[in-house]
């Protein structure tokens, strides 16, 4: 699978601070993939993201050491605006981002500004509003929309730009449940379609549906690159003091405190309960009520 997005030995450090935020980072990412980044607050995400969108060094300047490739452009060595038409960027709060006073003024903005032919602007306002689930919505104004349904919104203002790669930065953190559930069915419909996508998220639990990688940060450093399966078969009680196991996780972890089940078991909810349902028999039903919160 040929590469979408390559960092090598990337660091990073704003003007006037005297903390490299980030330290000698590298990894690939593959076209089509879907990759977690996860990490206690302030240690360099969102950092990350500005320097895979091109908004350091263009827009944020500092001291930028190595190199950040996207579908084989050097971000430090094009414009911009450049960038823009290879990988686009949806951040926590929506508000911030919709300068609409309707949806389709919205979806409109940025391939205007880019002088994209009118009737192909109008031809993919309908197909992109379907694909985050907001069909029908073209005439509606943007304030009377629910925080779920804006930043869904702006996921698709993103893609009215022709990305193939999507970075989405905490996308949720500012939503409710419903809000979150939304989003998340939309992520799911456009790696179905095979965009590219860097997704950084608190929720990992919410994450493990979608993600095939997971990058683990700390201290500006990338300190595990690996899948959410091999990452939750190890013991993390204590190692990541930030980190919100799973509910699966969780339970797993008392039952083989208990001696109830070895080895470990799945981090997908789905697959945790058909593994206790096998082990445990007909008293596992308790134990899948408790994680599904369903029978």
């Amino acid at each position: 699978m040929s590469q979408s997005v390559r960092v090598e030995k990337l660091s990073f450090q704003y003007n006037n601070d005297v903390r490299w935020i980030l330290k000698n980072i590298s990894f690939q990412i593959g076209e089509g993939d879907v990759v977690g980044v996860v990490g206690p607050s302030g240690v360099g995400k969102s950092t990350l993201c500005y320097c895979l969108k091109g908004i350091i060094p263009h827009v944020l300047p500092g001291n930028v050491v190595g190199d950040v490739w996207v579908n084989d452009i050097n971000t430090r060595e094009v414009p911009a605006g450049k960038i823009a038409e290879h990988i686009g960027i949806v951040f926590q709060d929506p508000e911030s981002q919709i300068v609409g006073l309707t949806v389709e003024e919205e979806l409109a903005f940025g391939p205007e500004n880019m002088e994209d032919p009118p009737e192909e602007i109008r031809r993919r306002m309908p197909e992109l509003l379907n694909l985050v689930g907001l069909g029908g919505y073209l005439r509606q104004e943007t304030y009377k929309l629910s925080g779920g349904q804006k930043q869904r919104l702006a996921i698709a203002s993103a893609l009215m730009m022709h990305p193939q790669i999507l970075i989405l930065d905490e996308p949720t953190s500012e939503l409710d449940p419903i809000g979150r559930e939304e989003v998340y069915r939309s992520i799911r419909d456009l790696k179905r379609d095979g965009v590219t996508i860097i997704l950084v998220d608190h929720h990992i639990e919410e994450m493990l549906d979608v993600i095939d990688r997971l990058l683990v940060l700390e201290d500006g450093m990338l300190i595990e690159d690996t899948t959410p399966r091999q990452f939750f078969a190890r013991d993390l009680t204590g190692k990541y003091e930030w980190l919100r196991r799973p509910q699966v996780v969780q339970v797993a972890a008392v039952l083989q405190a208990e001696g109830t089940m070895e080895g470990r078991m799945s981090p997908f909810e789905q697959e945790f309960i058909e593994e206790a349902r096998e082990l445990l028999g007909p008293d596992s039903e308790s134990h899948s009520t408790a994680v599904g919160g369903k029978r």
